[in-house]
């Protein structure tokens, strides 16, 4: 008579645990790696307890730059946008929290609102006063609580690729999972790195499309860093919460009586711009903005002369 088998004498777990083990292992001597190769580019400053990864260029009036979910500073860097605004702005670049060198200290969400209130008591902290700022993908929802929460901090929006109302997304659940406490740290320290590095080249051409990766970009992007454990786990925090963030500041976007410039891309494959960021310059009067011809959701990267040019053109402000 044969015996059961007992869940010991079962070799798929202990395999399956080993397997788990060797990739947090390969994981963390990869981030140090990548640490290694590519320290800040900036300087780090403390923001109430905070540390907080800064980079500045040029003088003049302040620009800052928020970059989108999953990115870092040398996205504006190697897009070429820092240069081109530099040549006669301040220009200020931050890691958003839990990006890059900035640290997301453990505890409570870091919504677009608190990441705004950390991010104006930054330049409150290197003398940047009333900035223009400029949000890409995920970065407008920080952008927007900016303006909404400190009205008095910003000069003037500049919108690009932006998510503004909530959608049913695929990716929420998934997405909110690894984003989760435990469970995602596990997904994030074993599993995630290794599917993102299999991913990321088709990834890349998704995001760009229809147009092509630039060589910058390939090339220059410390994308050893964006694939540490750490930052995948944030970026799936963040994904999961844009559709309820999105939502929240919905609500608000009349409040807006600042210049707000909105730019997208044509054929941007991640978001539907047709029912983002064309459904909100319909909405707002004071509101200049354009489709960019093949720019994709990259607009920076494919267009960013355009993308210069609109940071640095007069708005009108909504009429009392």
């Amino acid at each position: 008579m044969n015996k059961p088998h007992s869940v010991s004498a079962n070799p798929v777990l202990p395999l399956a645990a080993a397997a788990l083990a060797a990739s947090a292992l390969f994981n963390r001597v990869a981030s140090a790696r990548a640490e290694r190769r590519y320290p800040p580019v900036g300087r780090v400053v403390d923001v109430d307890g905070v540390a907080v990864h800064v980079l500045e260029r040029g003088s003049g009036d302040p620009v800052v730059l928020l970059h989108g979910s999953g990115s870092l500073i040398q996205d504006f860097m190697t897009s070429g946008l820092v240069d081109r605004l530099a040549a006669s702005r301040r220009v200020i670049v931050f890691d958003r929290p839990g990006y890059g060198y900035t640290e997301r200290p453990r505890g409570s969400a870091w919504t677009p609102e608190r990441q705004a209130a950390l991010l104006v008591a930054a330049c409150a902290r290197i003398g940047v006063e009333r900035p223009i700022v400029l949000g890409h993908s995920w970065g407008t929802l920080v952008a927007l609580a900016w303006a909404l929460d400190h009205p008095g901090d910003v000069a003037k929006l500049v919108l690009g690729s932006g998510y503004f109302f909530p959608t049913l997304r695929a990716d929420a659940l998934p997405t909110a999972i690894a984003g989760m406490p435990v469970v995602g740290d596990l997904i994030a320290h074993t599993i995630a790195p290794l599917q993102t590095r299999l991913t990321g080249p088709a990834g890349n051409r998704m995001i760009f499309s229809p147009a092509d990766p630039t060589k910058n970009f390939l090339n220059d992007m410390p994308f050893g860093l964006m694939l540490r454990p750490q930052q995948l786990r944030v970026t799936a925090a963040d994904s999961g919460q844009m559709p309820a963030a999105a939502a929240r500041l919905a609500k608000r976007h009349r409040a807006l009586t600042l210049p707000v410039t909105i730019l997208w891309g044509e054929g941007d494959k991640l978001v539907n711009q047709a029912d983002q960021s064309a459904r909100l310059l319909r909405e707002l009067p004071q509101a200049s903005g354009m489709e960019i011809a093949g720019g994709g959701h990259m607009i920076h990267h494919v267009r960013p002369d355009i993308v210069a040019d609109a940071v640095l053109a007069p708005g009108r402000r909504a009429s009392s």
